[in-house]
């Protein structure tokens, strides 16, 4: 009889460790459903034409290309302008058509290219905070971990504790009928 209430003491103990252990799951599935959500479901970026537009003129404005073909086009400028004969000249030196050209580009140009940095910006900021979510996610599992680990360290050292206390009920019990023995045989 007594062995059957250490059997089901043993079977709620075991019963009552799983539902910890179970609270735990839920718990973290519960508060990584958002950041889940988050993740699966990035709010959609909406890009009007002058957006579009923008991205586009940055591209092309901080490429190679772009500044090799400017450099050709000033340098065919400066040059027909100062080799021509007087007549066919359209910006002779000092060349002011050709700053007011320049002006020109450079100011329409530095608005767009701020836009489409603005827009960049933006998408790092996502990005970011993307990252962060992921970070927090990993923390979340790293943190449920530990505390299964916890719990079953806590079962572990509660179970060697118990075996240690029936161990030494045992050895009372040899050392009692051993020195039972010991006194009949004197």
């Amino acid at each position: 009889m007594k062995k059957d209430i250490n059997f089901e003491q043993l079977l709620a103990d075991e019963n009552q460790h799983l539902n910890k252990l179970h609270e735990i799951v839920e718990e973290t599935i519960k508060s990584e459903r958002l950041i889940v959500q988050n993740l699966l479901n990035p709010p959609s970026e909406t890009i009007t034409k002058g957006q579009a537009i923008s991205d586009k003129v940055a591209q092309f404005g901080g490429s190679w290309k772009f500044i090799i073909m400017f450099g050709v086009i000033l340098t065919i400028w400066i040059t027909f302008n100062s080799v021509m004969l007087v007549q066919f000249r359209f910006d002779p030196y000092p060349f002011i058509l050709m700053n007011l050209v320049l002006s020109c580009i450079a100011a329409l140009q530095a608005p767009i290219i701020m836009m489409s940095q603005n827009r960049q910006e933006e998408k790092d900021r996502m990005r970011s905070e993307n990252d962060y979510l992921i970070n927090l996610k990993a923390e979340m599992q790293i943190r449920s971990l530990q505390q299964k680990m916890d719990l079953l360290l806590e079962e572990q050292i509660k179970t060697l504790f118990e075996s240690q206390a029936k161990q030494f009920a045992l050895l009372e019990e040899i050392k009692k009928k051993l020195d039972k023995m010991e006194n009949k045989k004197l």
